[in-house]
């Protein structure tokens, strides 16, 4: 039997859900596993940008319909009805949740939207709470972490953890996306800055357009 080896995702109380749901929807689409972890404080911010209230004891319904939801605002926009059998939940204040072991079999770790607290946390090794934790063994395991930093502007502070989370080997990816991919939706940013966190973690998607060397090639396609 072909053992078990996710990706472990950690969203954060950063602004982004739909970045977040988009991730997940990409690596479930390429058949990866996942394992879920989100923040006390990102319940609020979901409930703010969604009006979904994410619940432990009904997490999978919560998050069918996080996912279902398109950027936009709109529910029922994605069908992931079928794609949720390998997704694994781990509460926020679980400290001794699989992933928080360097002996439990993940591929990596992608934190996704990243706050500046959670990017002071993990460079500092603070370990608050799961996300945190994870994050750090990921590190030392030395497994890949991308770590996707939703804020504006950025304080010294927060670029000094920045250039710490770069030198302990993380992939420090800020959700800016680009033009050049020819948007036309919000959803099509979004789906951008997912697909630049995958391509970071080397997982196959085709959510945007790749630049080929052909100026204006987006607006032809059109």
């Amino acid at each position: 039997m072909k053992s078990r080896r996710p990706w472990v995702v950690g969203v954060s109380g950063a602004s982004g859900t739909p970045y977040a749901a988009a991730v997940l929807r990409g690596l479930l689409a390429a058949g990866e596993s996942v394992d879920l972890v989100v923040s006390r404080a990102s319940r609020l911010t979901l409930l703010d940008e969604t009006g979904i209230s994410f619940r432990d004891a009904h997490w999978r319904e919560d998050l069918a319909a996080w996912l279902a939801r398109g950027a936009d605002g709109k529910p029922d926009t994605f069908d992931v009805a079928d794609t949720l059998d390998d997704v694994r939940y781990w509460a926020a204040g679980d400290l001794a949740a699989g992933p928080s072991s360097g002996s439990y079999p993940a591929k990596g770790m992608l934190v996704v939207p990243a706050s500046t607290a959670a990017v002071a946390g993990v460079a500092l090794g603070l370990s608050k709470d799961l996300l945190q934790r994870v994050a750090s063994v990921t590190l030392k395991e030395r497994r890949p972490l991308v770590v996707a930093v939703r804020e504006t502007p950025l304080n010294g502070q927060t670029l000094k953890h920045m250039v710490a989370l770069d030198e302990a080997g993380a992939v420090v990816l800020p959700a800016s996306p680009a033009f050049y991919a020819g948007a036309t939706h919000i959803q099509d940013l979004v789906d951008f800055v997912a697909g630049r966190v995958l391509d970071a973690a080397g997982v196959p998607h085709r959510l945007y357009r790749r630049w080929e060397g052909e100026l204006g090639a987006a607006l032809q396609a059109d």
